[in-house]
């Protein structure tokens, strides 16, 4: 029904692995940050999460140059990568980065309300018991939090899959190489009688998403029977 090119195929591939590499490698700092926010009393946590939401309120094209600040030639970031021959600006790694920090707010706010809901006497008995933190994180926390961590590990790959503003500042708009879906689309609409196409990958991008959504409430309905077993 659509003749897509090797390049639409290539911008479809490149989003499912950029959208995957971030919500994996986001997940155990997402975890972590979500942890801190509930269950830590440092100092200046009000900070923290005004930190950690900021990329949430802020237009991701500001996100996108921030981050090419960061880890162009020129920045701190950049200059470290530079000296261990490291690349990040104009890279599929750069699209990745770009989606990771974009969506980590999402993944932070969705497993930290799980991570509200675990009864305190359920902790409390963990420590009454001498179980450690790592006990505790293993046993309890864990088990307990999971739906939650599946949530946001869905809403983050969801919100990767459609990232623009951040990945064509930082990463750019490379065919074959940092052209993502959305990239592809924007191509699209600015080129005369690209319409069609440009709905075409809007209805492909429909799809995954649907999909994605359709596997997560799934995956949930089936976590919730085990843990109801």
């Amino acid at each position: 029904m659509f003749e897509f090119t090797p390049t639409d195929y290539q911008a479809m591939a490149l989003s499912a692995k950029v959208a995957t590499t971030a919500t994996l490698v986001s997940l155990p700092f997402g975890f972590f940050a979500a942890y801190l926010l509930v269950f830590s009393r440092m100092r200046g946590k009000a900070l923290f999460d005004g930190v950690v939401n900021l990329p949430l309120v802020l237009p991701p094209v500001v996100v996108g140059y921030l981050l090419l600040l960061l880890c162009g030639e020129k920045g701190w970031l950049g200059g470290l990568l530079k000296s261990l021959d490291l690349r990040i600006v104009f890279t599929w790694f750069g699209a990745v980065l770009a989606s990771a920090v974009v969506g980590f707010p999402l993944l932070v706010r969705s497993i930290r309300l799980g991570l509200e809901g675990i009864d305190e006497k359920l902790l409390q008995a963990s420590r009454t018991l001498g179980a450690h933190w790592y006990d505790t994180l293993f046993t309890v926390i864990l088990p307990l939090s999971g739906r939650s961590v599946l949530a946001g590990a869905t809403l983050m790959f969801a919100r990767s899959l459609g990232e623009f503003g951040a990945t064509i500042i930082l990463a750019g708009n490379i065919p074959g190489l940092t052209q993502t879906i959305p990239l592809a689309i924007y191509d699209y609409t600015n080129t005369p009688g690209g319409d069609r196409m440009a709905l075409s990958l809007c209805l492909v991008s429909i799809a995954l998403s649907l999909g994605v959504l359709l596997v997560n409430e799934a995956l949930v309905r089936r976590f919730g029977r085990r843990r109801s077993a």
